[in-house]
């Protein structure tokens, strides 16, 4: 165990784009522990959309991080030391409470032990086996009800989240269409069983392009993104349609402002649609069986899973930013 804790700081509350000067990389003092907590050190570090809303001043669904306090963020990790009685040094673990830093000192209730007798491997537990997955699989069962035949429309669709939706729709026997920022990107979600794809950088009219992927309309929109994307989709709601809020990583560049662009109030009463906002952490209880239920389809063969690793913790804010412009590819992870 080394002597310091690299430890990324928030260094000033951006406004518009982030960039490498929002955050400060310092040394700091290895944490002792309490009762009832492990001393963990990080070996996978996650970057993820909501970390945007996290460095914001305005007001969101959890707290932010204020100046000069440690990035937040999920980790897997090692216990070196332990006060707890289900933990040992060598187990590993997931939380989202870790941080971006080499060490934390983090309540050994409420961890998540990466189950080792999976055969997968440990940064799955920040992707599809993690928030990701477990966000896909349960807002598709709880809002997108999707059925046999139906369309789903999913932005950012080579990402964490949107890449394991458009997987658990062909499992749901449903036609999956995808849309990225490259054709690279299209080319992997074809691979993975994506029916059609629409490359929104290059497509003249994203709402023709929608049209024409989508031609009998879009009965679920899982919506990863927000801005153009969103109003295509809007436009083009089938009968009934499901629209699933989940992220909005296209407004990074101007979150602090007003989100202006079309209203929907009509499209949404015509199409008798349902529009609503979806957060993983109010649905904890079902984390288990969904874990489960992701982990069979991949040992199945039925879940593929791209992941964009960057290695030392110094990549941290370079991640970070690669997330916010589609840079990354796939899930973005930090090996520590």
């Amino acid at each position: 165990m080394t002597d310091t804790n690299k430890t990324w700081v928030l260094a000033e509350h951006p406004t518009g784009m982030p960039d490498a000067g929002t955050f400060r990389l310092e040394e700091r003092a290895i944490p002792d522990i309490a009762d009832g907590q492990v001393l963990g050190r990080s070996r996978w570090l996650s970057v993820d959309p909501y970390m945007r809303g996290r460095i914001s001043k305005q007001a969101n669904y959890a707290g932010g991080v204020s100046i000069g306090e440690a990035m937040h963020g999920a980790a897997v990790a090692e216990v070196v030391e332990s006060r707890h009685p289900d933990w040992k040094p060598g187990d590993l673990f997931e939380t989202i409470g870790f941080g971006w830093r080499d060490y934390a000192a983090v309540p050994g209730d409420g961890l998540t032990r990466v189950d080792t007798s999976i055969d997968a491997p440990e940064h799955a537990w920040l992707s599809y086996l993690g928030m990701p997955g477990l966000t896909a699989l349960i807002a598709m069962d709880t809002i997108g009800k999707v059925k046999k035949g139906q369309t789903v429309l999913v932005s950012a669709a080579s990402g964490a989240v949107g890449q394991v939706v458009g997987q658990i729709a062909k499992i749901r026997g449903a036609r999956a269409v995808a849309v990225a920022s490259s054709d690279e990107k299209l080319d992997w979600c074809r691979l993975i069983g994506f029916d059609e794809g629409i490359n929104y950088r290059t497509a003249p009219n994203l709402g023709r392009a929608v049209a024409e992927a989508c031609p009998g309309g879009v009965d679920v929109f899982f919506d990863n993104t927000a801005g153009p994307i969103h109003d295509a989709a809007m436009n083009n709601l089938a009968l009934g349609a499901r629209v699933i809020i989940c992220g909005t990583i296209s407004l990074a560049g101007q979150f602090e402002a007003p989100d202006m662009g079309e209203r929907f109030l009509r499209k949404i009463l015509v199409a008798r649609a349902r529009m609503e906002g979806f957060l993983i952490f109010d649905h904890v209880a079902k984390y288990p069986a969904a874990r489960r239920q992701l982990a069979q389809w991949a040992a199945e063969g039925k879940l593929t899973f791209k992941t964009d690793i960057l290695d030392g913790i110094e990549q941290m804010p370079t991640a970070f930013l690669n997330l916010l412009t589609s840079q990354n590819f796939g899930k973005q992870v930090v090996r520590v």
